[in-house]
């Protein structure tokens, strides 16, 4: 009898695609893919491919005991509510909570690199996460994904459209690595079966400072693109200025002072070791998506 998987957030984007891989790549069943979300109207696409939808609301204890009943492997995708502190971090607790009181035996979830050690905003929510899966004593498979490639595509159209990229990111390095490949990682591990404990970590094959990104997305948009550097009060100011709320300002500079202190220079081997293949470079990533990158209008904050 193979597994039931259950897979949270599945409306989201990053969910979407761990079910597309599940599914195309590695040849799951969709019969045994639980897709859970608080809208499961919005799956009638899954649905119609014979995968199993729930409802699943993380503000409901009850109801998330309930959506994860005969769940053998649970994927928790980490909620989007950053804008009230302590609330995603409450939220995964109960989910963890709720899936070992429903006896679900496998708990994967996803972070990002060093949760422990890093200036980001929201790190505090995955370290609070993680050492809530392992106090549960269920087995479980913590993937911490990277800076995405397409976290780029918020902002350097209108970087490229002005031809300037302001960045508080100084002489730091990040290695990068597109959420579709994250997606494709996270589904080889739930669809390995193993009942073993392990934490990865998916980064890009290579880090590269501000000036190296900025000649990649130039040469891919056929554009010029000059980093203009910034210290983090000038950074934050210019986000506010362009009408992005405080918190997500306040994660982005966060974001930009970890690069700079070097806390998201890391490189594993980690989505190689999971899928077999290498990932997909920045350079590519950007060639793929230039019609996004070159798009006129598109005028993100910064």
């Amino acid at each position: 009898m193979s597994e039931t998987i259950l897979v949270t957030g599945a409306a989201g984007q990053l969910g979407q695609r761990v079910i597309h891989h599940l599914i195309e790549t590695y040849k799951v069943a969709p019969g045994t893919i639980v897709a859970a979300t608080r809208s499961p109207e919005k799956l009638a696409e899954l649905a119609n491919k014979g995968v199993v939808t729930r409802k699943a609301d993380f503000d409901d204890a009850a109801g998330l005991e309930k959506a994860f009943a005969g769940v053998d492997r649970l994927l928790i995708i980490s909620t989007d509510a950053l804008d009230t502190p302590g609330k995603r971090l409450a939220q995964h607790k109960a989910a963890v909570a709720a899936a070992a009181k429903a006896g679900v035996k496998h708990i994967a979830y996803t972070s990002m690199p060093s949760p422990d050690d890093s200036l980001v905003t929201f790190a505090p929510d995955h370290l609070g996460s993680e050492n809530a899966i392992k106090a549960s004593g269920l087995a479980y498979t913590i993937i911490r994904d990277a800076w995405y490639h397409d976290n780029y595509l918020h902002s350097m159209p209108h970087n490229l459209q002005g031809g300037k990229w302001y960045s508080a990111t100084g002489d730091g390095k990040v290695s990068t690595i597109s959420r579709d490949d994250c997606a494709l990682a996270i589904a080889a591990a739930l669809a390995s079966g193993t009942s073993d404990s392990a934490t990865y970590t998916l980064t890009g094959a290579a880090s590269l400072n501000n000036r190296q990104i900025a000649a990649i997305a130039a040469e891919a948009a056929g554009k010029p693109l000059e980093v203009v550097d910034v210290n983090d009060e000038q950074l934050g100011q210019g986000m506010l200025g362009a009408g992005l709320p405080g918190f997500v300002a306040d994660m982005l500079v966060s974001a930009d002072a970890n690069i700079r202190a070097g806390k998201f220079d890391i490189v594993t081997e980690d989505f190689t070791k999971l899928t077999g293949k290498q990932p997909q470079s920045l350079k590519d990533f950007f060639v793929a998506h230039k019609a996004a990158l070159t798009a006129a209008g598109n005028a993100g904050g910064h």
